[in-house]
Order: C-alpha cells, then structure tokens, then sequence
C-alpha cells in the first residue's frame, strides 16, 4: 500500500496556519503598530478586491487542490477492487458533511434563523463540490478523459460568460455587477444567497457581495480535477525526479497559458474564472512540487510535526476556527494584561486564540483521533 503523502499533510497544515493564524495575528499586530512599513506589506493577507490574485487568495484553491490530491490514494482501491457503489456512499456521505459544516461556518446554521440560512456560500461546500466531480471521474473514467473533462469545463466557463447574455447582464462583461455568473446565483439561490435580505416580499442583494458559486462550480470542479492529477503523479511508480519534473513543469505551463488567457479572461479569483482556477492550479503544483521535494525527496521532517497536526486534521481546524471564538476563553483567563499591553492585547489574544486551536489539535493526534469526512 502507497503510504501516506506527508508532503500533502504539510502543506495543507501550512495553508490552514496562514488562514486561521498568521493573518489574523499579523491583522491585529498591523493594526495596533499602525506602522506605514507594515500596512504596505500586509496586501499579502489580503483578498484583491476584483481582478488579480494575491498570496491570500491562494488559500482557497490550494485546499480544495488537495482534497483533489488525495482521491488516487483514498479511491484506489474501491476502483481496483470494482466496489463502486461503497465509494460513491462515500462521496455522498463526504459532500453532505462538507456542506453542513460550510452552513455552519458561514450560513448561519447554527443561528437557527430561517430567514437568514443561506445554502451555497462557503469554502467547505466549493471544495465537497470540486472533490465530488474529480472522484466520479476518477472512479469512472480513465486519464485521459478526465484531462478532456478539464478542459472542456474551462472553455464551457467561458463560452458561457462570453456569449450568453440576459437582462443586461453577460456577454462577455466581466464588471462586479453585470457578469453573467452573477446573474446565475441571483436567479437560482435567490433569498438563500449569502447576504440577501428579503424587504417587503422583495430579495435584496447586498451590493458588496459578488461571490458566485452556481456557474463557478464548473470550475470548481477543474480545481479538483487538477488536484487529482497530482495525486496521481505523486503516487505513481516514476522516479522521484521525474515526479518533481510533471509537478513543476505542469504547474509553470498552467500559470503561463491562464497568464496569456487573461488577456481576454481576467484572473478573478471571486466569481472563479477559468483563467484563475488555472493560474491557482498551477501555482498549487508549484507549491506541493516543493513540499514534495522537501519533506518525501529529501526528507527534511525536523520541526515540521505542528504542521501536520494542522494538516491531519484539516477539517476540524477549519470548522473550530471559524465557528468557536477561543479568544473568549483567553479574554476570561488573561484580561488582567489588557493594561500592560493596550492596543496589542488584540493580537495577544489572536495568538492565544491559535494557540488553543493547537492545543486542541495536538490532543487529537495524540489520541489518534481524525475527523474524517
């Protein structure tokens, strides 16, 4: 049996640290310093407000990259030993969890509110989408059908957005306000997208809202797909080197075409066009060739266990981050250190904040208990 790909478990551990802790501690400090050196630097943690990408918007497309990266190693044995039926229960099972807790995190599930449940605005619910595509294909199709499957997704994406037009909105425009994947999510969530509010029997759309989730979910898909293929080259029988090779090559040709292609397309990571979720997808082959390199080619393990603390348990440090405010608990324990520490008290308890996320987390591994969905 392949063993587990801990370059996987470390990279995932360190894009959750950058979500869940450096930038909201790195937030805080900025903020308290109000330091001009500081503030220029911190469009690092930072989203671009329509077209670009910032280190920041990575976060997203490299989780759900990996979810992708690990299909070959979790179905290959359901689609060797022909048991389709047990792994589609559990891809099922996978996407019903995923979605929970992405109403949990940002629906508003757990305000118990009807009129403010939102069914389609979270990470977790993109990625449960983006895995499921790439498993059935991979359970289902061969190689090269699935790299078919990816391009024409990119290219339906685009035709969709270039040449259909309705009640003002697409044909090509690519504006905040008029893009056809706007239109989509407006008409097929209605009161039930995030941030809507119904005012006298009418749906009100929040007017800095733009995330899009129906027509991007083809492209979602496209994430996962390549992060499938990365699964199969880092678990194939090819040399070690040549591995890096497919991971490096593969990701520098996927950021050079969506560079060429944004000339037409723009890289807007909000509304996932199909020249971002191939510069993401590229950057994220990028990024696991070098921690493949570093922690399975030359096995530099040493200081790295808090990283895959994080990156076992994936799903748990997400969900208890974003949904338990810890920063209570340090607030009840350490307010006393308010008055020596003044407008750096915040991102002490940030920190402290992370800290018992952690301390959580490593319990966990060292009860060996995984939350595995």
């Amino acid at each position: 049996m392949k063993k587990r790909l801990e370059s996987l478990d470390v990279l995932r551990g360190a894009d959750l640290f950058f979500l869940v802790a450096l930038g909201p501690i790195m937030g805080k400090i900025a903020s308290a310093a109000d330091a001009e050196w500081l503030n220029k630097g911190m469009w690092i943690f930072h989203h671009v407000a329509w077209e670009g990408f910032s280190p920041w918007d990575i976060i997203m497309p490299l989780f759900m990259f990996m979810a992708g990266a690990t299909i070959p190693f979790a179905m290959e044995r359901y689609r060797r030993d022909g048991d389709k039926k047990s792994a589609m229960w559990r891809i099922a099972r996978r996407v019903v969890v995923l979605w929970i807790f992405g109403m949990m995190c940002q629906g508003n599930l757990l305000a118990l509110d009807p009129n403010r449940i939102y069914l389609y605005t979270n990470t977790l619910q993109a990625i449960a989408v983006g895995y499921a595509a790439a498993a059935v294909m991979y359970l289902f199709t061969k190689l090269r059908t699935q790299i078919v499957a990816a391009v024409l997704l990119l290219l339906a994406y685009w035709a969709a957005m270039e040449f259909i037009s309705v009640d003002g909105f697409g044909g090509g425009n690519y504006t905040p306000e008029a893009n056809l994947a706007e239109w989509i999510d407006r008409e097929v969530l209605g009161r039930f997208r995030d941030h809507a509010t119904v005012e006298n029997g009418t749906v009100v759309w929040n007017p800095n809202y733009h995330y899009t989730w129906i027509l991007s979910s083809l492209t979602f898909a496209v994430t996962g797909l390549c992060g499938m293929f990365a699964g199969i080259i880092t678990k194939s029988e090819m040399a070690e080197k040549r591995k890096l090779a497919w991971l490096f090559g593969a990701g520098a040709a996927m950021v050079a075409v969506s560079l060429v292609w944004s000339i037409w397309m723009p890289i807007i990571k909000i509304i996932w066009t199909s020249s971002m979720a191939l510069f993401a997808a590229g950057v994220s082959f990028i990024l696991l060739g070098i921690s493949y390199y570093f922690v399975d080619y030359k096995g530099w393990k040493s200081g790295l266990l808090w990283l895959k603390i994080y990156g076992m348990n994936s799903i748990a440090a997400y969900v208890l981050g974003e949904v338990v405010n810890f920063r209570c608990v340090a607030h009840s324990l350490t307010h006393g250190l308010q008055q020596f520490m003044g407008d750096y008290y915040g991102a002490w308890l940030t920190f402290a904040n992370f800290l018992i996320l952690f301390f959580i987390l490593r319990l966990m591994y060292k009860s060996n208990l995984f939350l595995k969905v």
